[in-house]
């Protein structure tokens, strides 16, 4: 098989745009320009109202029956399960200390799906076609939320709160503006052009502030505690669980922009927001933010091998 040239510049299109914003974020820290405790407040400012209005501008301009897909929801769903079993059994087995087990367990079944993997199908399908993508965040990222509470609270020896648990959940601003979006939607309920403009802007604004942000958020704790244990993870979050999980995948018939969805999900690297549950519940938070830094800093060669190869095999 005769390696396409054009697969290898459209998986850099895709890839490096993410890691310039991210490495403008770096030179930011490098110059001071923005303190810890600032970075934190933009961090929160982004999340809070930033992320929320992206979520409702992209359910509620887009139609909803076009890019429901249940095939999606319920493989990727399935998928998620799987790993977070398989993640679970394999560290419990093999770590002892429970302060790590929570941490591990996180970084390898948690992506960071929303800062990595709008971004990149916005590069490979263009910023009008990630409503798809969109969608399957309003879905996966409460259950990333509930399991990282949950694994967390197993290993600090605490209780689960379900019902707390479950309006904290609902109570996240991206998955509100998720929800206001789609009822404003189902129930027709108009927003004029002079507002909807605006909201457009904001959302266009969203992930390149998010990626210079997480870029300028790094910090590189010591490894010499937690060198097996962050090697086990990382090789879990970019090598084992997209190898395994895209492959079923490619069997089972995806393509296009769904198998693409499903790289954002599966592929790209240990989600930030792990790295911060991490700090506030009594987990090895240095090990949860060397798998964040390492992870960013090596998704960039995978991500990037991930793309070509799929785009080889015909399958993206």
């Amino acid at each position: 098989m005769s390696f396409d040239f054009s697969n290898f510049v459209v998986a850099f299109q895709a890839v490096v745009p993410m890691f310039c914003l991210m490495f403008i974020g770096v030179l930011i820290k490098v110059f001071d320009l923005l303190n810890a405790a600032e970075l934190k407040r933009v961090n929160r400012m982004v999340f809070r109202v930033f992320f929320s209005i992206m979520m409702f501008y992209n359910l509620y301009t887009t139609n909803i029956g076009e890019t429901f897909r249940p095939r999606l929801i319920t493989f990727a769903l399935g998928a998620l399960a799987c790993v977070y079993v398989l993640a679970f059994a394999a560290v419990c087995l093999t770590e002892k200390k429970p302060k790590r087990r929570g941490a591990m367990i996180q970084a390898i079944y948690r992506s960071n799906f929303v800062l990595m993997g709008l971004p990149l199908i916005a590069n490979l399908f263009g910023d009008n076609e990630i409503a798809v993508t969109t969608m399957m965040v309003a879905i996966v990222v409460p259950i990333y939320n509930v399991l990282g509470v949950i694994t967390l609270e197993i290993f600090r020896g605490g209780r689960v709160n379900l019902p707390h648990l479950l309006l904290d959940v609902l109570k996240n601003p991206m998955i509100l503006g998720a929800l206001v979006g789609a009822a404003f939607f189902a129930l027709g309920i108009p927003v004029p052009k002079p507002v909807l403009r605006p909201l457009a802007q904001i959302t266009a604004a969203t992930t390149p502030i998010a990626l210079i942000i997480l870029g300028a958020s790094f910090r590189l704790g010591s490894t010499k505690e937690h060198k097996k244990q962050l090697a086990a993870c990382v090789l879990a979050r970019l090598v084992l669980v997209p190898g395994v999980v895209l492959g079923a995948a490619a069997q089972m018939g995806f393509r296009g922009m769904e198998f693409a969805t499903l790289i954002s999900i599966f592929a790209t690297p240990c989600a930030v927001a792990g790295f911060v549950m991490a700090q506030q519940m009594d987990s090895d938070a240095d090990l949860a933010g060397n798998c964040v830094v390492f992870t960013s800093a090596l998704s960039c060669v995978t991500i990037f091998f991930w793309i070509v190869l799929f785009k080889e095999l015909g399958i993206l």
